[in-house]
């Protein structure tokens, strides 16, 4: 684990000690209407006694950039300079979108992540990936740029409800199924009943900074983080254009029965291994409801997912549970065709 991510105990102390250095100026927190209410208190002792606190509207709809600029214009209103701090207390909406401003605010404003929901915690918080949405295209604007630190306390993650954790819980079954085959094969006998989430937090955190560390700015390796994205993301950005919007993870739990169901197709994965994956994915999360007929439309989106090149669509299938395989030419029929086998389920 890199020296920016803090965990547990300790990980609130280490954010009191990034906002005391010398030479800060002034400090925000950066929250939705939901942290602000359920984890602000917890982490407003931690905080500089003199801080602003920015509210923005929760859910995907807002991750925009109108609401960047809400938050530009309340920096700008209050003074905020290159040397302050933003604080940003949230899921991965409030983590993508608050690193987001934070880059461009004045070419660079220093940044601290706090995330308070699992998937936050496992993914969004961690790697430096920063952006919001953009006409129905998940993260279609963005930029890489590492926060000065991520603090992780799991204990925020009490206040989740049980959506909420099977949303997050998705991105911790990706990184089993990209590169931790042990882990899949005691954790699909566990799911979702876990007492203590630090090791599993821990655990899926590893992972991802080991992926991110040999690629940052995904040019390789760090595409397999991409895997049940491609399909994810599309079903993702349909059903919120429509007006019936799901969470991140439901969508990548989707997302990833369908990619699975095609590597079978392209000789990378055998059924026996689609069967447990598909099992597994199925106790823990209901089905996404859309028309089979949709499934054209929705597969069409894909064509502007970002580790496309050109007119070829790149995905990340399985060579095998806790192997998976990066830029793997799509077609825009096939991802229509493993849409129609997950509907037919």
């Amino acid at each position: 684990m890199t020296d920016y991510v803090h965990m547990g105990p300790a990980a609130l102390p280490a954010l009191t000690a990034l906002l005391s250095r010398p030479g800060t100026t002034r400090v925000a927190v950066l929250a939705d209407s939901n942290t602000a209410r359920l984890c602000y208190p917890q982490l407003q002792p931690h905080l500089p006694a003199e801080h602003r606190l920015i509210v923005i509207d929760a859910g995907e709809e807002y991750k925009t950039l109108a609401t960047c600029e809400q938050v530009w214009a309340e920096l700008t209103e209050h003074g905020f300079d290159r040397h302050s701090v933003l604080v940003c207390l949230g899921g991965g909406v409030v983590t993508d979108l608050g690193g987001f401003c934070a880059a461009l605010y004045k070419r660079g404003l220093r940044c601290a992540l706090v995330p308070t929901t699992l998937l936050a915690q496992v993914d969004a918080a961690i790697g430096g990936k920063t952006g919001v949405d953009f006409r129905g295209f998940k993260n279609h604007i963005g930029v890489f740029q590492l926060p000065e630190a991520v603090c992780i306390e799991p204990r925020f993650l009490s206040t989740l409800d049980q959506r909420e954790l099977r949303a997050g819980y998705a991105e911790v079954v990706k990184h089993w199924l990209i590169a931790d085959a042990d882990a899949f094969a005691q954790g699909r006998h566990v799911g979702l009943f876990v007492e203590d989430w630090t090791p599993t937090v821990r655990e899926s955190v590893a992972v991802k900074q080991r992926i991110v560390a040999e690629d940052p700015t995904e040019r390789g390796p760090r595409k397999l983080l991409n895997f049940g994205h491609t399909v994810g993301h599309a079903l993702e950005s349909y059903l919120l254009l429509q007006g019936h919007p799901i969470l991140h993870g439901e969508a990548v739990a989707a997302g990833m029965i369908c990619e699975t169901w095609l590597s079978v197709q392209k000789g990378l994965l055998d059924e026996a291994a689609l069967d447990q994956i598909e099992t597994f994915l199925f106790t823990i999360y209901e089905k996404v409801q859309f028309v089979g007929l949709e499934a054209a439309v929705i597969a069409e989106l894909a064509r502007q997912d970002k580790k496309n090149q050109g007119d070829t669509i790149n995905c990340t299938l399985l060579r095998g549970i806790g192997q998976g395989v990066y830029d793997q030419p799509v077609t825009v029929a096939e991802l229509a065709e493993s849409l129609r086998y997950y509907h037919r389920l």
